[in-house]
């Protein structure tokens, strides 16, 4: 019963860190004026030729306090996906929390944020697919290492607190998600990095980095750390209780891997740990072997995108370039399920890492603000149609277990949640439940 085709995907980017010390919101939905035009982008996604929408309410106007939440823009908005027969990857939580909760050093946040995750799949109980927490070491570094959002902290037991404190939320309402829907799938969208040193002198530094990169996704997958992390993490205020959380609490079996690649995401890392873009060495094909050797968890390319430039094909060759990375992942043997260009319009901010609000437009989108079409969306379409069907007749590709939104009332899937849902609570009697 499982859906058989290639899952590709756009997105509706719904950042929202904090800059000034809290006091200004980044809001990328607001900033592409999506609240406005969101009948409009839904249709536009249709339109383009994607199955998967990378979509999520904004927490931090949605969840109003402890058991309060205001769902009525994500009542309009995800009926109206639901009829155009889109399928959401719920986006959680990205890069933000709620005025209230403060920010990713609240150790309250991870109990909140599953409550939120809970409420949300009750109120939407036909979603299936999710990303409860986007980009957990981008959102922790940038947040409390760089000192850009958030707490703007930039010390190593800061950037510690915000990982466990990221990473517990995401795992308890991968848990609070799965009690309401056992069939769920976790895509879980992860920055895909790669530190090259400069010299033989870097070489020490690169390696911490290169360990350091996979912290998020260790953790999240319950996967133990190699010994130097281990010390780091001690070091920088994680318990060893809260180490084992993470180890005994794995949902690998529920998730697929996303990766996402910019051509920011390699770098030259300097002695002093100093670092600079390296801009594209190893591309997407040979950093995403890396992370599936780690995991072994079927892929998707959750993100890309690189602005349309002064010839006009610059994003065009971008999109050719990363599909056949794609293909090659796909071609060496990994399980690899879906491909995302992110986002479907235009960001607003992001040459800044929206460390500042210019209201300067970054042309990185499938269609412009004002809702037209760019060369990369007409690209885009046609790489859809070309190949939407030849993908799953290939035995490599990985059939994921989807129940499509209007198949949600369907006897065998309800049936198959029954049967999951039993499983999960025959576990649960077990000594190891989350706490």
């Amino acid at each position: 019963m499982a859906a058989p085709f290639f899952l590709f995907a756009t997105g509706i980017e719904n950042s929202a860190p904090t800059i000034d010390g809290g006091k200004t919101r980044v809001d990328q939905m607001e900033a592409s004026n999506h609240y406005a035009r969101w009948r409009e982008d839904l249709a536009l996604a249709v339109e383009i030729g994607t199955s998967v929408l990378r979509y999520g309410p904004p927490l931090h106007r949605t969840f109003l306090g402890e058991g309060r939440f205001d769902w009525s823009f994500a009542d309009e908005s995800f009926t109206e996906l639901r009829r155009l027969g889109l399928i959401p990857v719920a986006d959680l939580c990205h890069f933000g929390v709620p005025d209230w909760i403060g920010n990713f050093q609240n150790p309250d946040f991870p109990h909140l944020f599953a409550g939120y995750a809970r409420a949300f799949a009750e109120r939407f109980p036909w979603v299936q697919l999710y990303t409860p927490v986007n980009e957990m070491f981008i959102c922790a570094t940038f947040s409390a290492a760089y000192g850009w959002w958030n707490e703007q902290a930039s010390d190593d037991r800061s950037f510690v607190t915000a990982l466990k404190h990221i990473v517990r939320a995401n795992v308890l309402a991968m848990h609070a998600i799965l009690d309401v829907r056992p069939d769920a799938i976790f895509v879980q969208s992860e920055s895909s990095e790669y530190f090259h040193a400069e010299d033989p002198s870097a070489i020490a530094v690169a390696e911490t980095l290169n360990a350091r990169r996979f912290l998020s996704l260790d953790l999240n997958y319950g996967l133990r750390v190699n010994s130097a992390m281990y010390e780091f993490l001690m070091d920088n205020g994680m318990t060893r209780a809260e180490y084992a959380f993470f180890m005994d609490n794995s949902l690998k079996h529920h998730c697929i891997m996303g990766n996402d690649y910019y051509v920011t995401n390699e770098h030259r890392v300097s002695q002093d740990g100093s670092s600079r873009s390296a801009h594209e060495v190893f591309g997407y094909n040979e950093i995403t072997r890396q992370y599936y050797d780690r995991y072994r968890l079927p892929v998707m390319h959750t993100e890309t995108n690189i602005a349309q430039g002064p010839r006009g094909d610059e994003a065009v060759n971008w999109l050719w370039k990363e599909w056949a990375n794609v293909l090659r992942v796909r071609n060496s043997g990994v399980p690899i399920v879906g491909f995302t260009w992110y986002s479907l319009t235009d960001q607003v901010d992001w040459d800044t890492a929206l460390r500042e609000r210019n209201g300067r437009v970054n042309p990185l989108g499938l269609y412009d603000l004002d809702r037209k079409i760019r060369p990369v969306g007409a690209a885009y379409r046609k790489l859809i149609a070309d190949w939407r069907d030849v993908l799953p007749a290939q035995s490599v590709c990985l059939s994921v277990p989807l129940v499509t939104p209007d198949a949600y009332t369907e006897r065998w899937a309800v049936e198959r949640r029954d049967s999951l849902r039993q499983q999960r609570m025959k576990r649960s009697a077990e000594p190891s439940n989350p706490t």
